[in-house]
């Protein structure tokens, strides 16, 4: 017997305004509205909204939480000031990725860590695993909270239009900060952070709350806000080479390889950091690189990666580009190959197709 699906809040508007709804991590999320594509470049062009609810929210509080994060994040949380984020990595022993995270600083001794929604059990277990026995405490806030992130070009624009006056100036919200504020009434955490390459934030209302701020940003139409779905978060995200956990990076893959080495401070002690100076000093057997295809074919994860007749690696993302109208991906390819500029073949369905390793990320916004 399989477990029901879980809802957001949102669920109920989703269904009204037509969205096909898709289990994913455990829940059931709209994957488009009217089409990925036309979702996807309205993002690139103007602004979209997503509703990400299920993501997990993990809050840390006490005298020894900065001690207990700086032993368990791969990044410097020492760097960090309140009222600023930053993206990092949860590893075990061996350097792999347990997950990929952004944690907030709220307060002096009071930390979010927002993590993926497929990774929250596992996540809150190794957590627990490395509590001490006083000083620090880890709370699970996930069902108590909703999460909306509005991203696009116009996205500050439009949220400027429902900035209550009772905030601080908008315009001093840098990229990577966090701030608690209001939304035409609405209480709710605002961060400038996102998965899309864009500009916007994520905002992080009551549970019951998510709705009418929902409702809030998307009475903003004639601004050209338009409701996406997970699909054209995932296109999003790809054309900027973000990573999604258990494709492109898992537990069994290390953050040299995968090309996070630029959130591990290497220079202090957390889990596997001795495993991955190693690898950095000896230099990783495979990394994790950008594809661009050369022929006329997309990439999906699983595809086989050769070189002259040999398997030297694998697809672990791919789609159709919106923004490129080609295909594009990640993957893993060993270490000799994985140069700018290298011509490998894709095995899709049998047949070799020609693709490059390209720079990261594989879109860039015309200036």
């Amino acid at each position: 017997m399989t477990n029901a699906l879980r809802r957001t809040p949102l669920y109920a508007r989703h269904v009204e305004l037509g969205a096909r709804m898709v289990p994913f991590a455990g829940w059931e999320m709209p994957v488009y509205y009217v089409g990925i594509s036309e979702e996807h470049r309205a993002v690139r062009a103007r602004a979209g909204v997503f509703d990400v609810s299920h993501m997990g929210q993990l809050e840390v509080t006490g005298d020894g939480s900065k001690a207990y994060l700086q032993r368990v994040l791969s990044n410097d949380v020492d760097r960090l000031r309140a009222g600023q984020a930053q993206y990092t990595l949860l590893t075990n022993e061996q350097g792999g990725i347990v997950d990929d995270l952004i944690v907030y600083r709220i307060g002096s001794a009071n930390w979010l860590l927002v993590v993926n929604a497929s990774r929250v059990d596992e996540d809150l277990a190794h957590l627990r695993g490395y509590l001490p026995a006083s000083g620090v405490e880890l709370v699970d806030r996930s069902a108590e909270h909703g999460m909306v992130a509005l991203q696009g070009p116009v996205a500050l624009e439009i949220l400027e239009g429902l900035w209550d006056r009772k905030n601080p100036p908008l315009d001093g919200l840098r990229e990577f900060e966090v701030m608690d504020g209001s939304i035409g009434g609405i209480k709710c955490r605002i961060a400038r952070t996102g998965y899309t390459g864009e500009p916007g934030v994520e905002l992080i209302p009551s549970w019951d709350d998510t709705e009418p701020l929902f409702d809030k940003l998307l009475s903003r139409r004639e601004h050209g806000v338009v409701p996406c779905g997970l699909g054209a978060r995932d296109t999003l995200r790809l054309e900027v080479c973000y990573p999604l956990h258990g494709n492109d990076i898992t537990p069994e893959t290390n953050a040299i390889e995968a090309g996070l080495g630029w959130v591990c401070a290497l220079d202090k002690d957390f889990v596997g950091a001795d495993v991955l100076r190693r690898v950095k000093a000896e230099g990783p057997r495979r990394r994790l690189v950008a594809l661009r295809m050369l022929d006329r074919a997309i990439p999906r994860a699983g595809h086989g990666l050769l070189h002259e007749g040999d398997t030297v690696g694998v697809v672990t993302s791919g789609t159709l580009s919106p923004s490129l109208d080609r295909g594009i991906g990640l993957g893993y390819l060993r270490a000799d190959l994985a140069a700018p500029g290298s011509v490998v073949q894709v095995d899709v369905r049998g047949r070799a197709r020609d693709a490059e390793v390209a720079q990261k990320p594989l879109y860039r916004k015309e200036a």
